[in-house]
This record gives C-alpha cells, sequence and structure tokens, in this order.
C-alpha cells in the first residue's frame, strides 16, 4: 500500500492508495519544518493517522512546504520512519508536488499561488529550473500573504477607500499594535496575512480589491513564468487556493500576457495520487 501526503501552511491531506486500488482519504493539521517544531507532526501521526491506517505501509510519498533542504527532509523521515517502521520514505518540496500532479509525467511550467508562491520547470521528470522562492518578506508577489501584506498596509496608513477600509474594521476590529504583535511576534504570520485573501474575495467586486488581484497576478508572472524559456512551448499550470478562487483574473492576466494556461487546481493531491497510482 501506498500513503501520499501533500502538506501546506493550513492543512496536510493524506492518501492510502490501497492494493485493490481503493483509496482513503485523512487529513492533519499543515506542518513547516522551518516554523514548527517535530513534536506537533509526530503528535498528528501519532494521534490523528497511525490509528487510522494500517501498519503494513510499503511506500510513503510526503510532499511539504520547507522541505527542500536535507535537515528538514531528515526530520519529517525519522518521524514517519518511527511510525510506519516497514515503509519506503520519500519526502520532497512541495514544488515537486505541484509539478507532478500538474504535469503528470510530461514537460511543463508548475506554480503554486496559495499562502506562498512557488514556481518551476518541470522537463517530465525533474524540476530543472526554478525562479528563487524568497518568501513573503522579500518575494511570493501573488500570494496569499502577498495580498494580505498589501492590503493591511494600505488599510493601517488609511489608503482604502473610504467604504472598503469601513468594511474592513467592522470585519476584524483590527489596530495597528495587533497586527504588528501577530506579525513580528507571534507563530505563522504568512498565514495569518493570507486569512485576508478570503475577505479580498468576497469584495473582489470593489475595484480596488480587483486591482490588487490583478497586479499582484501580473507581478508573479513578470518575476517567475515569464522568466523560464519554455513559456511558449509547454503548458503552464497553477495550484493554490488563491489561484483557484482568484481564476478568472488569474487567466485574464496570463491572457494580457500571451500565455496559455490549461490546469488550474486547488490542490495537488488528487493529481499526485493519479500519478503514484500510474508509476
Amino acid at each position: 500500500m501506498i500513503l501520499v501526503a501533500d502538506s501546506g501552511a493550513s492543512k496536510t491531506a493524506w492518501r492510502l492508495i490501497r492494493k485493490d486500488g481503493s483509496i482513503e482519504q485523512y487529513e492533519t493539521t499543515g506542518f513547516n519544518p522551518y516554523y514548527q517544531s517535530g513534536e506537533q507532526l509526530d503528535r498528528d501521526v501519532s494521534e490523528a493517522l497511525a490509528p487510522r491506517v494500517d501498519t503494513d505501509i510499503a511506500q510513503i510519498f510526503y510532499y511539504g512546504s520547507g522541505c527542500s533542504s536535507d535537515n528538514n527532509k531528515k526530520i519529517i523521515h525519522d518521524i514517519l520512519g518511527r511510525h510506519f517502521t516497514n515503509a519506503e520514505i520519500e519526502v520532497s518540496h512541495d514544488l515537486l508536488a505541484a509539478a507532478r500532479a500538474l504535469c503528470g509525467h510530461k514537460p511543463g511550467i508548475a506554480c503554486i499561488l496559495g499562502t506562498g508562491a512557488n514556481s518551476c520547470y518541470f522537463d517530465g521528470q525533474h524540476i530543472v529550473e526554478n525562479v528563487t522562492s524568497l518568501g513573503y518578506v522579500l518575494g511570493d508577489e501573488g500570494s496569499g500573504a502577498w495580498f494580505g501584506k498589501v492590503l493591511i498596509a494600505d488599510y493601517l496608513r488609511k489608503d482604502l477607500p473610504q467604504g472598503l477600509a469601513d468594511r474592513f474594521t467592522k470585519r476584524f476590529g483590527l489596530d495597528r499594535n495587533a497586527v504588528l504583535d501577530r506579525v513580528y511576534h507571534q507563530e505563522m504570520p504568512g498565514r495569518f496575512l493570507a486569512g485576508f485573501a478570503r475577505f479580498i474575495f468576497q469584495n473582489i467586486k470593489d475595484p480596488w480589491c480587483y486591482r490588487l488581484i490583478y497586479d499582484g497576478f501580473s507581478l508573479f508572472f513578470d518575476k517567475n513564468v515569464m522568466k523560464y524559456a519554455q513559456v511558449d512551448k509547454v503548458p503552464v499550470h497553477f495550484t493554490g487556493s488563491i489561484a483557484f478562487y482568484f481564476s478568472n483574473i488569474l487567466r485574464q492576466v496570463a491572457n494580457d500576457k500571451g500565455v496559455v494556461l490549461k490546469n488550474i487546481v486547488e490542490g495537488p493531491i488528487a493529481g499526485l495520487t493519479l500519478f503514484h497510482q500510474k508509476s
């Protein structure tokens, strides 16, 4: 049996592929080894996953944010190995998850627009080119965290249109001190900032919100997608909640830049499951 995991900032989606082809699904909290200790993942696996999954797991494919370094991969590998002692375990970055889920075994440009942002050129087997992802402080244009950062900054500086600012105040009631404490002193500030994407989506008919999303996507294309020499030769795909829920604007930006998009999916787990079923 094969166990596949896609771990993002908010949740981890698990799929168990049984020998007869049937699939079972589970969900635990998200995990990023850069921001959280391994104790959380160990507890989630021990309490929420292992009791529901047969111990006869032959292979585990774990894809997660923060899994680009060997040290972080080892943290996750060791935790999973303690619970599934007979399994072969592969720990990979969430960008490879996007590439395999979106492109399958064919070449393409795979992009992530969720809490964070990333992209790569995938040759059908390997990621062969990756524009450096710099996180929400230095980069991540077009991500949920980036949109939230711009929204909050304009709100606190009183640069939002009055009607939109009033709706924001009524909805959240945040002041400068509360925001700065949450961003600079508490865990997972990117997740906090990305949480405001829902407010933007609910107010997307407001010209300020529409322009914010359009401009953020345009920056993502300029600083990521358009830098791949293969952009006019292979399909361009997206995964992530921001890409999915704002897909109409994303396609408009792509069209304005002469890029034809193919797949836009909310998350990669379904594509990953299909990929490993066929592998």
